[in-house]
């Protein structure tokens, strides 16, 4: 019976390592060393901004997803407020009834925010899969499904930083090595950081009032800090070539987080009122007057009447000229 997650990941697999070798051949063929480690981590980086940026359509589809949610979100609460206490079988069908007309009238899904998210998946286990395979070769001999052919597949998992640091080893397989325990530590301390700093940036400043008192924020609350165990543990055990491709995708969440919060905020929040603030004060500068049913609705400035030149034979003579 073949491996039926492999069949589904052998295309997405496919696709990953076509990206990776694109990228290898680029750096090389500008004159870096094939089989350098640093020209492998610089392929894994291209690699990872490739694959974000293809994903960004449907970071957008999952932000305004949630913006939906939000706006229902009062309407939802009145629901489970009527049937609240009420534990027996008809009240119950009644306030789900209710709720899934309510997902139908403003077309919203609770599920929908979270798809892109599990869209991401398989694209994520691919790639650790193709890296993680391409560093073991030197014990499986196994290429990869694609372009990864036993060559590059080699000179990967024997590739190295600082001719010191082979990317195939984690902490727990360091054995001693102080350069990879070194690196690994590094490289922990600016995950747990990248990924705090971006929850942070979420819970502080684009949360609404409503969410922040709700108990699913709280939950949150929890896991920031719950989050830094997890990068701890997985540094322990993944390999340095794995653990640059994590990197560089937390750096691009990050990243895409900020411009998020500071552009397409949730209503309500500390940052919706902070753009607000941006363009009142953009406005000003521009010479316009705000109104006061909005400060995103200008007025532009009163421009006041020419006055027209007075026809000469019109104008009254003065006393005492001569006719």
């Amino acid at each position: 019976m073949p491996d039926f997650i492999g069949v589904i990941l052998w295309p997405i697999k496919w696709v990953v390592e076509l990206l990776l070798v694109s990228w290898h051949s680029f750096w090389t063929f500008l004159g870096l060393n094939p089989d350098a480690g640093f020209t492998w981590v610089l392929s894994i980086v291209g690699l990872v901004l490739v694959i974000r940026a293809a994903l960004i359509p449907i970071f957008v589809r999952q932000i305004k997803s949630q913006r939906r949610m939000l706006e229902v979100a009062p309407q939802l609460k009145k629901i489970q407020d009527k049937y609240k206490g009420k534990k027996d079988q008809f009240s119950r069908e009644a306030m789900s009834r209710e709720t899934m007309e309510l997902y139908k009238k403003t077309g919203t899904n609770p599920l929908s925010s979270c798809l892109p998210l599990l869209l991401q998946m398989p694209i994520f286990f691919s790639l650790f899969s193709v890296l993680s395979s391409a560093q073991n070769y030197d014990k499986t001999h196994l290429a990869g499904v694609g372009l990864l052919t036993g060559p590059l597949a080699k000179s990967f998992g024997e590739s190295s930083l600082f001719g010191v640091a082979p990317l195939k080893l984690a902490i727990s397989t360091a054995n001693g090595n102080v350069a990879v325990i070194v690196i690994a530590v590094i490289m922990v301390v600016l995950m747990t950081g990248s990924q705090f700093i971006t929850q942070l940036q979420i819970m502080s400043k684009n949360q609404s009032a409503e969410m922040k008192a709700s108990p699913m924020f709280k939950q949150q609350r929890i896991l920031l800090y719950l989050l830094p165990l997890v990068f701890a543990f997985s540094g322990f055990t993944f390999p340095l070539g794995v653990m640059f491709y994590w990197l560089v995708s937390n750096f691009w969440t990050m990243g895409q987080q900020f411009l998020v919060i500071r552009n397409m905020p949730t209503p309500g929040s500390e940052a919706a009122l902070a753009r607000e603030t941006r363009i009142a004060r953009k406005a000003q500068r521009r010479g316009f007057t705000l109104v006061e049913d909005g400060p995103e609705q200008i007025e532009e400035p009163r421009q006041t009447q020419r006055v027209q030149p007075v026809n000469a034979k019109n104008r009254k003579k003065k006393p005492g000229a001569k006719k």
